[in-house]
């Protein structure tokens, strides 16, 4: 029998412990009893913990009275995970680093490994919106934005926001027992055993445009609104009244992304939420979100995101 310790938290997201919890548990009626997993909560003080939804969960131990070797030692996220500092957590998490199979955060529980010192040289993910964050937080992380989950196959296995925990929970499960006893637990669960595209196509692909009168934002809003148009670095130069090497380098450093990588983007999201809020044919939609046809379309997209614009729409529309 395996062991999964899932640590808590003022604060945490329910979801990020329920989720991998089921999953294991669902995983318990297709296996042998003695390779079945058994659930441990460990919380960071008292057994009693408020999740950040207002539910309140009574851990089985704290960790101050366990120094069991867990095969998988789970760390959650939520808004208690990155809103302060944890030095009993981050020393207890060191020291059991050595001594369980593996170690996993979902969602921003990574935050909680960074400050503890176990994210350096490992491949990473956290969810989309925090990735940035994680990154500059603990630059000796290689952290990776569009993965649902990353096994590094160094110890350490994360996963993106909320409900990818039980992605990787499937992972764990696959690894462990193989395919055919996963598969039975995503359709007790309702979900599918590999999702198709990464994380990106759950966020914006370019960030708020800023609402000051720089030269780069007005360039942004005029592409964000004529995106039927053709553009060149040299035109958007030229819209913004600047010579092409300075308006690429000051665009880089601004937006932190090309002129064109930016165009690109702004129509993948137009489209993408015309895929999500209209019966629009493919074609239409191709021409008002600027590209050249519908194949230009599907090409960028599944670059951007992974999935065809049909896809997207059977998921999103």
């Amino acid at each position: 029998m395996k062991t999964v310790a899932i640590v808590v938290f003022p604060d945490f997201l329910m979801l990020d412990m329920s989720g991998p919890a089921e999953t294991f548990t669902v995983a318990n009626r297709y296996l042998p009893a003695d390779e079945r997993y058994r659930i441990v909560l460990v919380s960071t003080g008292e057994l009693d913990v408020q999740a950040s939804n207002g539910i309140r969960v009574k851990a089985d131990t704290t960790i101050l009275d366990t120094t069991e070797p867990f095969d998988f030692l789970l760390v959650v996220g939520g808004p208690g995970a990155y809103s302060g500092a944890h030095p009993n957590l981050c020393t207890w998490l060191r020291d059991m680093s050595g001594r369980v199979g593996r170690l996993v955060s979902v969602c921003t529980g990574a935050f909680l490994l960074g400050e503890a010192g176990l994210l350096d040289g490992h491949r990473v993910t956290t969810h989309w919106s925090y990735t940035e964050r994680l990154a500059q937080a603990y630059p000796k992380a290689k952290v990776e934005q569009n993965q649902i989950f990353i096994n590094d196959e160094q110890g350490l296995v994360s996963s993106g926001g909320i409900t990818a925990g039980i992605d990787l929970a499937l992972s764990l499960i696959e690894s462990d027992h193989g395919r055919q006893v996963a598969l039975q637990v995503a359709k007790v669960l309702l979900v599918v055993m590999r999702r198709q595209g990464g994380q990106v196509q759950f966020s914006p692909l370019h960030a708020e445009v800023n609402t000051d009168e720089s030269p780069i934002a007005k360039v942004q809003r005029y592409v964000l609104d004529n995106l039927h148009e053709d553009f060149t670095v040299e035109r958007l130069a030229d819209l913004a009244a600047m010579s092409q090497r300075h308006f690429a380098r000051s665009f880089v450093q601004e937006v932190k992304m090309t002129p064109m990588e930016f165009v690109r983007a702004a129509r993948v999201d137009s489209a993408r939420k015309m895929l999500e809020n209209s019966a629009l044919p493919l074609k239409t939609i191709a021409y008002q979100s600027g590209f050249a046809n519908s194949r230009q379309m599907r090409q960028q997209f599944n670059d951007k995101l992974g999935v065809t614009p049909a896809q997207y729409r059977r998921q999103f529309g």
